[in-house]
């Protein structure tokens, strides 16, 4: 049986309905979060559940739920659902009422809808790397917030499917910014190299994991902003994600990145990051990459 959150209650997913005035529906009006499952267990979850109510408060919706009250429910919904790997979706929308511009009043809850579904590690991405090509950012200014607002995401992620292509890697003008779905780092002369975390990214959880083993392993790194020029010229680059956790990036609009291999630098910080799941939620199935 196949199990949701609706609004706190637990529901058999057909029984589940969504009023067609939602907000999320009619405007995007809404943030969400995509959590890792590893073992049964949430990953990361404190991490990101914080980063849900901080984009919710940031668009000025007051979530009826504190972290521990939703980090609970998510957990049984994954017992009950006999999820061992895979992922949890939640999301929050200002709620249901007649459609206009302007926020509804406050008697007008926000809508609140949670499922998990079984997702595998991409292995073979892990350890043969993806392809990727370039494209100019179009979103808008706040990618910050984790909204529901993600079309301009689809157009660039689609550019990439078509150019038989695994992610679209977004470029401001020169300025390289993320992916269409990831984070992206560069590694130049064994200095990592990722975007400051402003208002132009969202600030990946998966990101801040691989930055905090940076700090712990001694392992240069640099906030900072990034060229066209020096993606070109990088002896790796590499992709953070909350389902790809580290893959390499071999080749950018038919090009070679470095050697055309994964290399040592994105080898080590996968390792190190599987050394993480392993210290939160327990010793994985798979083989290490």
């Amino acid at each position: 049986m196949d199990w949701v959150i609706h609004n706190g209650e637990m529901l058999e997913r057909k029984n589940a309905k969504v009023d067609i005035e939602d907000r999320g529906y009619q405007f995007g009006d809404g943030v969400y979060e995509v959590i890792r499952i590893y073992n049964g267990k949430l990953f990361t979850a404190t991490e990101h559940l914080q980063r849900l109510v901080e984009s919710a408060a940031k668009v000025g919706i007051t979530l009826p739920y504190k972290v521990a009250e939703l980090q609970t429910m998510l957990e049984e919904l994954i017992s009950k659902n006999e999820v061992d790997l895979g992922i949890v979706y939640l999301q929050f929308t200002r709620g249901e009422s007649p459609r206009k511009h302007a926020f509804p009043g406050i008697d007008v809850a926000p809508t609140f809808v949670a499922y998990t579904r079984k997702v595998d590690r991409p292995q073979a991405k892990m350890e043969r790397g993806m392809k990727a090509i370039t494209e100019e950012d179009i979103r808008w200014l706040r990618c910050d917030i984790k909204s529901l607002n993600l079309l301009g995401n689809l157009l660039a992620n689609q550019k990439a499917t078509e150019a038989g292509c695994d992610e679209a890697i977004l470029h401001r003008g020169n300025t390289v910014t993320e992916g269409s779905h990831t984070n992206i780092s560069i590694v130049k002369n064994g200095i990592v190299i990722t975007h400051e975390a402003d208002n132009f990214i969202l600030n990946g959880i998966s990101r801040q994991v691989m930055l905090k083993l940076c700090k712990e392993h001694d392992i240069p790194f640099e906030e900072r902003a990034f060229t066209l020029e020096e993606l070109n010229a990088a002896d790796e680059v590499f992709l953070t994600g909350t389902t790809i956790e580290v893959v390499p990036v071999i080749m950018i609009n038919e090009k070679p990145v470095g050697v055309g291999v994964p290399g040592t630098m994105t080898r080590k910080l996968q390792s190190l990051f599987e050394d993480e799941i392993v210290r939160e939620c327990g010793p994985l199935l798979e083989n290490r990459v």
